[in-house]
């Protein structure tokens, strides 16, 4: 697809100045010696291990998401199934009506991250499409057609009967809008947080791609909630308070051995979220779980450096009173192993 030049010269500098766009690990490498400073004081590498007993190393990678999932009080998830591929459309099919799914659902590996994998599938031609040449534990999950989406990330400190929320993120999904007279293509290409998925994005509306959006029309390209699938995040901290804290003290104290992490949810709008009803957890992250509002394009990277810091230092001080309370911290020599075949497997 031909970008306009002077297009991609204002699509490099935004990425280059804004650090929501940077590769992770030019981010995060300033608080590596924070992470550093927090190990030689825990006499640990692995300290964070302890944060969530519930979880392998804590939740910082490779945890079975449906696992996590069926720890969470029923009311509060989706209709989840899940199956191991290479699977036949039709055997999975019976699964689902067994289990009371039916399309559209969304499909996701039950080990994985940002964002990887994870479709809308609306009918079976598409569910074939999916699953042809994968192998694997993937997760069928109902689709939830509520209006927002949310990051809330709680903590409690061990042994204490009340935790906290100390970050809120609002979704936006990939949405563009008509003028009348451009085409798909061409609003898609003028459209920053789509430029690392136009191939994925003019196979998935090939037969509207050169068609003319009508003015005011809005239409949404991408109905996961990633920043890599191109979400724009938007600091709710504004819904901070004892109220949000205490909605999910009655989820996450039900939740064994987990203290610190990230519920990614829809509900029907931020009320709904305050008032604890109509709550769909979609997944729940441990200690790898990021700050996820300091992804708002108004946030400075000094900001999101200081709040990042913070809680890393919540981080440690839930996994060093789980150790001083007898939870012994992961083993560095098997962790690195698993460290290596996850990377792998991300290349894959």
């Amino acid at each position: 697809m031909a970008i306009p030049l002077i297009n991609r010269l204002t699509f490099f500098f935004t990425r280059l100045v804004r650090f929501e766009f940077w590769p992770y690990w030019i981010f995060y490498f300033p608080l590596l010696f924070y992470g550093l400073y927090l190990a030689t004081r825990a006499r640990s590498l692995m300290y964070f291990s302890t944060a969530n007993p519930g979880m392998k190393y804590g939740g910082v990678m490779g945890e079975s998401k449906y696992k996590v999932l069926s720890g969470i009080p029923s009311e509060f998830i989706p209709n989840s199934t899940l199956i191991r591929l290479p699977m036949t459309s039709e055997d999975i099919i019976n699964q689902l009506k067994k289990t009371g799914l039916e399309f559209p659902l969304i499909i996701k590996p039950d080990v994985g991250e940002r964002g990887k994998e994870v479709e809308l599938i609306h009918s079976e031609s598409e569910l074939k499409k999916y699953i042809t040449g994968k192998s694997g534990l993937y997760i069928v999950q109902e689709f939830v057609d509520f209006q927002e989406e949310f990051g809330v990330l709680y903590h409690r400190i061990p042994h204490e009967t009340r935790g906290k929320v100390t970050s809120v993120v609002q979704k936006e999904f990939l949405t563009i809008t008509g003028n009348g007279m451009d085409t798909l293509v061409k609003l898609v290409s003028c459209e920053i947080r789509a430029q690392s998925r136009l191939d994925y994005l003019a196979d998935k509306f090939a037969d509207s791609w050169n068609t003319i959006l009508p003015s005011g029309e809005k239409m949404r390209l991408e109905p996961i909630g990633n920043h890599c699938r191109g979400t724009s995040f938007r600091d709710g901290n504004r819904l901070l308070g004892e109220q949000l804290s205490a909605v999910f003290d009655s989820i996450a104290t039900q939740i064994d051995g987990f203290y610190y992490g990230r519920f990614d949810l829809k509900a029907p709008s931020s009320d709904d979220l305050l008032a604890g009803k109509n709550i769909k957890i979609l997944e729940l992250n441990g200690v790898s779980s990021e700050v996820a509002h300091i992804y708002d394009p108004d946030y400075s990277i000094w900001q999101a450096w200081r709040d990042t810091a913070y809680h890393m230092k919540i981080i440690w001080n839930i996994a060093t009173e789980n150790h001083r309370a007898g939870q012994p911290y992961g083993k560095f020599l098997p962790f690195l192993h698993d460290v290596r075949l996850h990377l792998n497997e991300g290349k894959s």
